[in-house]
């Protein structure tokens, strides 16, 4: 382990995936102390995340390390802290709000193409840039009934720079108490975050809450006003972390979905056709979503071969058995979405891009070997959120729209995968804009 550290930091998702190819699917990491389990096995994960969720806690590094941005939020929290929270925000992700996210998607859609709007054909721009500042405005227009454009580039900036401290932390980590120059960009990260939230509350406050808005910041506020409800300190943490939850990882899968279009022109190209059939020229709207189930499976297959949330950990709270081995109190458990949704045992063509995979009748079950959102209680509460923003960006952005690779002498140019807290493109993600009819 000493002689594989290097690795692990250097190419995590390669790491992983060397490791199940050449010790199957179940695989005990020697460690001094702390027993460690990588679980690629489905039935071991369902055990995990939905069957036995309580006898397994977020108390790890990599949640430890995250609550240094976020503090106790949904993201970080467990036990009863967690289920407080969850019901406190869970009206703001009802479905009867889901309109609200529609029209703020089509909205964040518009500003990306008016900004590409007059660049000369075969421009090269960087679709992941354009999907963080859009995903930011729908989290500011939909949770916090805030426009959050004047703070769009500061938060973005200093979401990156705290997150990158955290990623250090999770992989290598030491004492958080010492001053070295890491500490200082995650103060200085941290301080921002804080300062905007400040603002944002106190720019809610002063246009009042109604018993009427259901907004995540209007519920939060009426939590910290009732007695016995949330601290300002921990409406700041929720606010953090819906701030990097909610746009952080939507924005890293419309990059990667744009990529996979833009590397894959027949599918762009029945893309372009359901868009052209349904909206006939006009801007979507909540109204068009079940009329586009192939931008939808689009949305699914994208999110199978690059999900934002690649790693999840929990520790074992009391002995237990997954997949036929016996697991004692206190283990780290380590799941990767990125292994299981390229299982060639679960998927046929693992690692080729392949919507129609998507097109059969959706089980009311949810498989285990595909969780972009997690799975059980702790499914994400923003997947529905997630889903809607991501279609109908995509519905907004693409018509008229023709999207290719970027190219170095003649070659396709695909970024390579940094696994931070999400998976992001390396340097960015150019690709080269094209006008179409239509």
């Amino acid at each position: 382990m000493v002689r594989d550290l290097l690795a692990i930091r250097r190419d995590p998702l390669g790491y992983l995936e060397r490791t199940v190819q050449r010790f199957g699917d179940l695989v005990a990491f020697p460690l001094p102390r702390t027993p460690v389990l990588l679980v690629n096995e489905p039935d071991g994960v369902r055990r995990v995340l939905v069957e036995n969720p309580r006898g397994y806690s977020k108390a790890t590094v990599q949640y430890t390390a995250l609550s240094a941005v976020t503090g106790v939020g949904l993201l970080t929290a467990d036990g009863d802290t967690w289920r407080q929270r969850r019901r406190i925000a869970q009206p703001a992700f009802h479905h009867g709000s889901l309109d609200v996210v529609a029209a703020q998607s089509v909205l964040a859609g518009q500003r990306i193409r008016r900004g590409w709007r007059g660049l000369p054909d075969g421009t090269a721009v960087d679709v992941d840039a354009a999907c963080m500042a859009a995903t930011l405005d729908v989290v500011g227009g939909t949770l916090f009934a805030a426009d959050l454009a004047q703070d769009g580039e500061r938060i973005v900036r200093a979401v990156q720079q705290a997150l990158e401290v955290v990623v250090q932390r999770a992989r290598l980590p030491r004492p958080a108490w010492l001053p070295v120059p890491s500490r200082r960009r995650l103060d200085r990260a941290v301080a921002t975050l804080d300062e905007t939230c400040a603002r944002v509350v106190r720019a809610r406050r002063a246009r009042g809450i109604t018993d009427d808005d259901t907004d995540l910041l209007a519920l939060l506020l009426r939590s910290a006003d009732a007695e016995g409800g949330l601290t300002d300190q921990q409406v700041r943490d929720e606010l953090v972390t819906l701030v990097i939850a909610g746009h952080e990882t939507v924005a890293s899968s419309l990059a990667w979905t744009l990529q996979l279009l833009a590397e894959h022109p027949q599918v762009q190209d029945t893309v372009q056709l359901e868009l052209a059939e349904v909206l006939a020229g006009r801007e979507p709207g909540w109204a068009d979503l079940a009329a586009l189930p192939y931008t939808r499976r689009v949305v699914d297959e994208a999110l199978r071969l690059y999900p934002p949330a690649w790693v999840l950990t929990r520790r074992a709270l009391q002995p237990d058995v997954l997949a036929g081995v016996e697991v004692p109190a206190g283990t780290l458990v380590i799941i990767s979405p990125w292994l299981l949704h390229r299982r060639s045992a679960a998927w046929e063509r693992p690692l080729e891009f392949d919507p129609d995979r998507f097109a059969a009748a959706r089980s009311s079950a949810p498989r285990p070997d595909y969780l972009p959102f997690g799975m059980g209680p702790r499914l994400c509460i923003g997947r529905d959120f997630a889903l809607v923003e991501s279609v109908l960006v995509l519905a907004t952005l693409l018509p008229g729209l023709r999207l290719e690779p970027a190219r170095r002498d003649g070659v396709v140019r695909r970024p390579d995968v940094d696994a931070l807290v999400t998976l992001r493109p390396r340097g960015g993600l150019p690709l080269v804009l094209r006008r179409c009819a239509g």
